[in-house]
């Protein structure tokens, strides 16, 4: 696992935004620009694209440990910080306008493999299937079928 890996990770699991992360590694004295930061979040593929290195990571580490649990001064909950960014993500409006998803109930009688359904509710729902006597009605496929042996048709 990369760095860069363990990076997004460490991110997306405490819902950390650009600038957080930025206050984060200003508080052990290493600064760094949103660009830069951006950079480490990139695809692999793309020109813009930075390996996060070790000194990155570390700072970022010790940073996090300050943030989440204080000083010796000023001692803080991790739970409540975590908690604290949980609450400044923003909601979006669009959820709420989406209609739930709600399963269709099956029908009792179908789930049972112990007993046969009702014949008077199956009977009902089920279409009746054409029967075709045999010899005449429907054609076969091969009857269908019209072969040229190789020759072109004139028109």
């Amino acid at each position: 696992m990369t760095n860069n890996d363990i990076f997004k990770k460490l991110r997306v699991a405490l819902m950390l935004r650009d600038d957080q992360i930025v206050e984060i590694l200003e508080l052990v004295d290493f600064r760094i620009s949103k660009s830069e930061l951006g950079a480490f979040f990139r695809d692999e593929k793309h020109e813009n694209y930075m390996e996060c290195g070790d000194q990155v990571l570390r700072n970022f580490l010790n940073g996090l440990v300050i943030h989440l649990r204080g000083t010796k001064e000023n001692p803080k909950n991790p739970n409540d910080v975590i908690a604290k960014h949980k609450a400044q993500i923003p909601v979006k409006n669009s959820d709420s306008k989406r209609p739930e998803f709600k399963p269709k109930t099956k029908d009792s009688e179908k789930e049972r493999a112990d007993q046969a359904p009702g014949k008077s509710n199956s009977a009902a729902k089920k279409p009746a299937k054409k029967q075709f006597p045999k010899g005449n009605g429907k054609p076969s496929v091969v009857e269908k079928v019209k072969y040229n042996f190789g020759k072109n048709k004139k028109s």
